[in-house]
């Protein structure tokens, strides 16, 4: 049974060679580059090749929340053939440089009427989005702060972009970010975490000591059945 995830990889990488035979350009977004301009509509779609890519939301009044992490092996933003207004609102930033080959909307959308394998894969890769914002709104909603945190670490333990269960690579300001809470209340159930010794925070990245003290915390939505 999958849970839901913030990290997304290798989603498309069997589909690699097929990518490299359609037309594409191979461009390059080096940190901090976004990968279409703040309010411009969504006309290409990438396929990322090599670093990680941090999508998020902007409220109109300047508030941002972090939706989900993109890295080698994965595509982003998808394909359809609407204009979605909040589309506007949603930014991708390289959190590294990151190479990608670039393909257009209408280009994809022909390469997913076309391969059946492709197709299906989209589709998937779309349920899994749509399985963590509807676990964003039904479970995390309503859990307190300090649940939800121990939600957010043990769901990217789970699928973390370091390969290792125990380094969760996240800071308190990204914690604070996906959550929608102050830095204040981020800071605050991170110390409670370490001072039970279950984390040990470190200045980009969060180490997990005690997973099965994580587990005790979180909601049982959340929690990987065995």
């Amino acid at each position: 049974m999958l849970i839901p995830r913030y990290y997304f990889s290798d989603d498309y990488a069997s589909l690699y060679e097929y990518f490299l035979s359609q037309p594409h350009v191979e461009k390059t977004f080096h940190k901090g580059d976004y990968l279409w301009a703040p309010g411009e509509a969504l006309t290409h779609v990438y396929y990322i090749k090599s670093g990680i890519v941090q999508t998020l939301v902007e409220h109109e009044e300047g508030y941002r929340k972090i939706l989900s992490f993109h890295s080698k092996g994965t595509v982003f933003p998808g394909c359809h053939n609407f204009v979605y207004k909040i589309e506007q609102s949603i930014l991708s930033k390289a959190l590294s440089d990151t190479d990608t080959l670039c393909f257009t909307q209408s280009d994809f959308h022909r390469m997913y009427q076309e391969n059946s394998q492709l197709a299906s894969t989209v589709l998937e890769w779309y349920a899994m989005y749509i399985n963590l914002l509807i676990y964003e709104n039904a479970h995390q909603e309503y859990n307190n702060s300090f649940i939800r945190l121990c939600n957010l670490l043990y769901l990217f333990s789970r699928n973390s972009p370091s390969g290792c269960p125990e380094k969760i690579e996240l800071t308190q300001e990204n914690t604070a970010d996906i959550l929608t809470v102050n830095r204040v209340n981020a800071a605050r159930s991170l110390s409670r975490l370490r001072d039970e010794q279950i984390i040990r925070p470190h200045r980009r990245w969060i180490e997990i000591l005690d997973m099965d003290g994580l587990e005790r915390y979180c909601s049982n939505e959340t929690l990987l059945s065995e």
